[in-house]
């Protein structure tokens, strides 16, 4: 979350004034209507706080945010030190919202963090917002970004945010640092676990305990196909084509329901790219690995589940990583809020996989027409956005210390 990325809502209370008379009268009356109100209370000033795809930095009358179209929200804030030239880490959590709702934070000064209220109070304040007591200090939801974020949480259903989401709600690299000790690192995942360690949002922030806390409730994805009583050779050829370990998975821990798997995709990212997880992340990086490694399914199992995989990724990719455009030099290819020059590599494990997976589908003699469309879709963006080379054929780039590459075994003898 970048303060230089974020708009004031300042001291009109919103600060986001002009978005509200862009909208439309209609849409604005209905919102106004049917909206929710997310009422956040003695949020300190300079505060970087987001909701969705916004992000926002505090000033002195904010009390919250008004108009906010009902469904699956992600709040994510990261408060400053007194002098505030220091951030503490980015404290995120999932919503799952009605019409004409009103949700109460407040914030807890010696914790740091906004806390949820008694149910007496809520309901007070509650009274209150509908009274438009607060509405002078409450800046409208800019409905300009919300097509993005639809595009993000497309699968984000409350059934999968329940699923997943930690005891308390909370997601916070803060209390992943004994996860992060145990977690499997490749040279890429070490350097991103030192950008977010040594990040100013992360600087001087006091270490909090963690007991009886548990991260999100993520699906164990297996890194590999293992059977005891079948060929290296045919072991060899299930972890090159990982399509048999997706019906596993899908099977044991989605109950054959595609879209579960597509929510936990979305959920997974928002949490790394919004609320700066590593857990997330290496979620997310489990998942895309198990997808970008099958071939069989795409072209012929699991077609309509690629189709939908393939349109989840490129809106992430598309939203997540922004272009550069301020230096006008043709050398800058792309840019994200939280992520250094390592993932525009080729060393990166998407680069090898989206590769290899796009060949299979580009290359194929045969294949379903949506497919095809998504895929040269996807391999355009990658080549903008990243500017990867995909159709030379180079040698495969692969971390070794990678969990999820694909496994080859060594054959004895002739």
């Amino acid at each position: 979350m970048s303060t230089s990325s974020a708009n004031s809502m300042g001291s009109s209370g919103g600060g986001v004034a002009a978005a509200a008379a862009r909208m439309d009268p209609e849409a604005a009356t209905e919102l106004a209507r049917k909206g929710v109100t997310l009422l956040l209370l003695d949020v300190p000033q300079r505060t970087v706080l987001g909701i969705d795809t916004q992000v926002f930095s505090v000033g002195p009358r904010f009390k919250g945010i008004k108009m906010v179209p009902p469904g699956p929200h992600f709040v994510y804030y990261c408060s400053p030190s007194r002098h505030g030239n220091e951030f503490a880490p980015t404290v995120g959590f999932f919503l799952t919202t009605h019409p004409s709702e009103v949700i109460v934070r407040k914030w807890h000064v010696q914790e740091e963090r906004l806390v949820t209220l008694s149910e007496e109070e809520e309901i007070r304040y509650s009274e209150a917002v509908k009274h438009f007591e607060f509405d002078d200090h409450l800046g409208p939801y800019n409905l300009d970004s919300f097509g993005d974020w639809k595009q993000l949480s497309s699968y984000l259903s409350g059934s999968v945010i329940e699923r997943l989401e930690p005891i308390g709600g909370e997601i916070t690299i803060a209390l992943e640092t004994s996860w992060m000790d145990r977690a499997p690192q490749t040279d890429m995942d070490r350097r991103l676990m030192e950008q977010l360690r040594e990040d100013k949002f992360a600087k001087n922030a006091p270490t909090q305990p963690e007991p009886e806390r548990r991260g999100c409730y993520y699906t164990t994805i297996p890194a590999s196909v293992k059977h005891r009583n079948i060929s290296a050779d045919e072991l060899t050829l299930l972890n090159l084509d990982r399509t048999s370990l997706l019906e596993s998975v899908l099977a044991k821990s989605y109950q054959g329901q595609e879209d579960i798997l597509l929510g936990e995709l979305q959920f997974s990212f928002i949490a790394f790219m919004m609320g700066q997880s590593l857990e997330a992340f290496m979620q997310w990086k489990a998942l895309v690995t198990l997808l970008l490694s099958c071939s069989e399914a795409p072209l012929h199992t699991r077609t309509q589940l690629f189709v939908k995989f393939i349109r989840v990724i490129y809106y992430q990719f598309k939203h997540g990583f922004q272009q550069a455009h301020d230096s006008g030099s043709s050398e800058d290819k792309g840019s994200s809020f939280f992520l250094d020059e390592a993932w525009f590599s080729r060393d990166i494990f998407l680069y090898r996989l989206s590769k290899d997976f796009l060949a299979v589908i580009l290359e194929a003699p045969a294949v379903d027409g949506d497919l095809l469309a998504w895929a040269r879709k996807l391999k355009t963006l990658l080549e903008t956005t990243f500017g990867w080379d995909l159709e030379n054929s180079v040698a495969n780039l692969i971390d070794e210390d990678d969990e999820f590459a694909p496994v080859v075994v060594e054959m004895d003898g002739p």
